[in-house]
């Protein structure tokens, strides 16, 4: 029998911050929350929870995991992510295949 991925959890010291910002960004519902976890709709139709968890450390290094979101418009996504508190890290970079940007959440 084949594992089903079910959550993909990060860990971060503010979760009002975390779902406030992704919560608004991917237009998902709080599903359960309790003191320490909380979780966001399934990011597709069967597919895996968004799920944040408090954590008392500040990040240390870098980032081992990162959402790759498809938009259709990278400039109109980018800037609501801006508003929505998220900073550039670098510019845009382009590929034959695709145009993306990186985008650091709060």
């Amino acid at each position: 029998m084949r594992p089903q991925v079910s959550n993909v959890a990060i860990d971060c010291t503010d979760l009002d911050a975390m779902i406030g910002f992704w919560g608004a960004l991917l237009e998902m519902k709080v599903t359960y929350r309790d003191e320490n976890w909380v979780d966001l709709e399934a990011v597709s139709e069967g597919g895996p929870v968004l799920s944040f968890q408090l954590v008392p450390e500040s990040k240390q290094f870098k980032n081992r995991v990162h959402l790759d979101l498809g938009v259709p418009d990278i400039h109109a996504a980018g800037e609501r992510a801006r508003e929505l508190g998220a900073t550039p890290e670098e510019e845009p970079m382009r590929n034959p295949d695709a145009s993306f940007r990186v985008w650091l959440d709060p």
